[in-house]
């Protein structure tokens, strides 16, 4: 009915009803997360009371084995007595900060300026940034499988379809190349890489990083190199970065102080842009744009940069690789002992990815089925390959004490035995 004053009246309710989300919200989904809060649901035996042993997460300083050198913790001590660091920072990062990091990942076949530094929170801020400036709605965006799922999860998140490209375990998880390029149209933005990588362990040799090269150069397409393990690799094994191996493909480099430096917490990451053929104009342009949106990460921990790039000694990071393979020859040597369970041995980064052999076991339907029994019955966490969209395989994670993961081997060995045909 009208009202008094000659308007419409509105209809109101008397109660609140669900508010619905936003699309990007509702295509969000990052299925790690899920799958480690999921209830774990009573099964046939009783539940587990044993301590829960967790090789689920890629954050090597949950058992207190892996410290960062003290230097690190130094350098931001410093930064908070400073009192020159507690106001916003340039979105892209201080300048005197981006500079220490393109001199200290600058190369005679990939040279760096400060200019070509973005900041981000964390290396997750910068595939967010690097995924959504190369490819918006309507574009695709090639992806490794498996594949660290968090490219899965952005991609989603911003309407981007995700190809993804196969990994040959046999070859050490080389890209299938003729399986890259066919995947490839006119709506490509991006092929992206992960080496060394999250969940294989891998590392690539110069001759298939060029490959990969050829594909985008072919076909025009830029690249975006995840390297966020970046020289961590082990024994016999030399890291490459791809940016190193091309003077035209334009590649946005990702990294952080997550792994090398122990601190993924600090959440601080960055992008190196690698453009000698200017073809990153616009790009560049975008990236600018999008570090507005939390105007850079934390200032006081971006302060710490320029020492711990000094002062941490050169003996430093090999004596963390040395300590990554003793855990992952451990681990390789405890899980290829149990019959149905077979490792495919990492070449570097903080990973083993196991093949399960489902036909072996009685009642294990998936490996999800596999990892969600493990858990009830042993109180063992680990990965299964759904999220990382490779079925039949788990993720375990190497950064435990060496009693850690000889009781989880142990502790899965006695599922397996209880489970087999």
């Amino acid at each position: 009915m009208p009202s008094t004053n000659g308007t419409n009246a509105v209809q109101k309710s008397s109660s609140w009803g669900a508010i619905p989300v936003s699309d990007v919200a509702s295509r969000t989904f990052n299925p790690i997360r899920d799958i480690l809060t999921r209830p774990v649901r009573p099964l046939a035996s009783p539940k587990c009371t044993k301590e829960l042993l967790s090789l689920s997460i890629g954050d090597p300083t949950v058992f207190g084995n892996f410290k960062a050198h003290p230097v690190v913790a130094k350098a931001v001590e410093e930064a908070v007595a400073s009192y020159r660091f507690n106001g916003y920072p340039p979105s892209v990062g201080h300048t005197h900060v981006r500079e220490a990091i393109a001199n200290k990942y600058t190369h005679p076949d990939a040279p760096l300026t400060t200019n070509d530094v973005v900041m981000t929170s964390g290396c997750s801020g910068a595939l967010e940034m690097a995924i959504s400036v190369l490819c918006g709605t309507g574009k695709n965006i090639l992806l490794p499988r498996p594949g660290f799922c968090l490219y899965n999860t952005i991609a989603g998140s911003h309407n981007i379809e995700a190809r993804l490209y196969n990994l040959v375990a046999e070859k050490n998880w080389e890209a299938d190349i003729e399986h890259m390029e066919s995947l490839i149209d006119e709506n490509t933005g991006a092929i992206l890489i992960n080496n060394p990588s999250n969940p294989c362990g891998s590392n690539y040799t110069k001759a298939h990083l060029r490959a990969i090269l050829a594909v985008c150069e072919r076909h025009k397409v830029p690249l975006i190199s995840d390297e966020i393990y970046a020289d961590m690799v082990f024994g016999g094994q030399t890291f490459t970065s791809t940016a190193w191996l091309t003077a035209t493909v334009p590649i946005l480099t990702l990294s952080g102080l997550a792994k090398q430096w122990l601190v993924p917490g600090w959440r601080i990451g960055w992008i190196l842009i690698h453009d000698r053929a200017n073809a990153f104009e616009q790009v560049r342009q975008g990236l600018v744009a999008l570090s507005t949106l939390i105007n850079g990460p934390c200032a006081l921990v971006q302060a710490a940069i320029p020492k711990i790039f000094a002062e941490v000694p050169d003996t430093y990071l090999p004596e963390l690789n040395r300590q990554l393979e003793t855990n992952a020859r451990i681990l390789e040597t405890e899980i290829n002992s149990i019959p149905g369970l077979n490792v495919i041995t990492p070449q570097g980064a903080m990973y083993v990815m196991v093949k399960i052999d489902l036909d072996a076991f009685a009642d294990i339907t998936s490996d999800a089925d596999f990892c969600h029994k493990l858990k009830w019955e042993e109180s063992v966490e680990i990965l299964p390959g759904e999220c990382f969209s490779y079925p039949g395989t788990v993720r375990l994670v190497i950064t435990p004490p060496h009693d850690i993961l000889r009781a989880a081997s142990a502790r899965i060995a006695a599922f397996c035995q209880r489970h087999r045909k």
